[in-house]
């Protein structure tokens, strides 16, 4: 299973239902996602837990006016095909209302802030 998928659906649906926080299994590349996402305001909060001696991620909702800030989240390098990015070919999301987040050789980060580096990478997936 896609477990960047199953955590982006996670928060979508979280947000959806009105929950506060969600848990996932911890990883370390979630963990940076992550902290993209709390830094662009998509997510409110991210802390690493333990849950019965496993690694777990706390991850707070953020919510705007009573409904959430993720309306939706779409896939874009998947296990079976991955899709690449060139920094020219890096277009903003939804005219610049939405988020694309790349893993790039200066780590993991989103749209403006690899062009802004001048580095491209792969295209994890994209959130509004």
């Amino acid at each position: 299973m896609d477990q960047i998928a199953n955590m982006i659906n996670m928060i979508k649906n979280a947000g959806i239902v009105g929950h506060e926080s969600i848990v996932i299994p911890y990883s370390r590349v979630k963990q940076a996602i992550l902290e993209c996402l709390v830094k662009e305001g998509y997510v409110a909060s991210v802390s690493k837990k333990m849950k019965k001696s496993i690694p777990v991620l706390e991850v707070g909702i953020s919510y705007k006016d009573g409904l959430p800030k993720v309306k939706g989240a779409e896939r874009i390098s998947k296990l079976s095909s991955r899709v690449y990015k060139g920094v020219k070919d890096i277009k903003p999301t939804r005219n610049g209302y939405g988020l694309m987040i790349l893993t790039t050789p200066k780590g993991i980060l989103t749209d403006k802030e690899a062009r802004k580096e001048m580095v491209g990478g792969e295209a994890l997936f994209k959130i509004w």
